[in-house]
């Protein structure tokens, strides 16, 4: 059995209309001051993630009433850039988990055949 211990950050989210919607934390960057969030929704039933569309949410951090909040990014340009830059950088750490690694064969734990 793996020491590995998967501990998501999950945030749970209302929209304007009161409705809460449970999301993954996947990634977060600081742009000129700006936090950005990338995030995936959340289910409750497992299957209903591989049926999903795998979307990426894209937020920012806005303080400006007083309060921190997460608001979504209202222009377009703005969005595109930073949405751009969370599909570049998770594009590259999955794609660096896929690249072979050595073998050390003392390493290995298993049954010998």
């Amino acid at each position: 059995m793996s020491d590995y211990n998967y501990n998501p950050d999950i945030y749970t989210l209302s929209d304007e209309n009161g409705e809460e919607s449970t999301f993954e934390l996947l990634d977060t960057l600081e742009e000129n001051g700006v936090i950005y969030y990338a995030m995936v929704p959340v289910y409750d039933d497992p299957a209903d993630s591989i049926k999903g569309d795998a979307e990426l949410v894209v937020l920012k951090l806005d303080d400006s009433s007083g309060e921190e909040e997460l608001v979504s990014i209202d222009d377009e340009e703005e969005y595109e850039r930073i949405g751009g830059i969370f599909l570049e950088r998770l594009e590259n750490y999955y794609d660096g988990e896929d690249e072979e690694e050595d073998f050390e064969g003392d390493d290995y734990e298993g049954e010998e055949s």
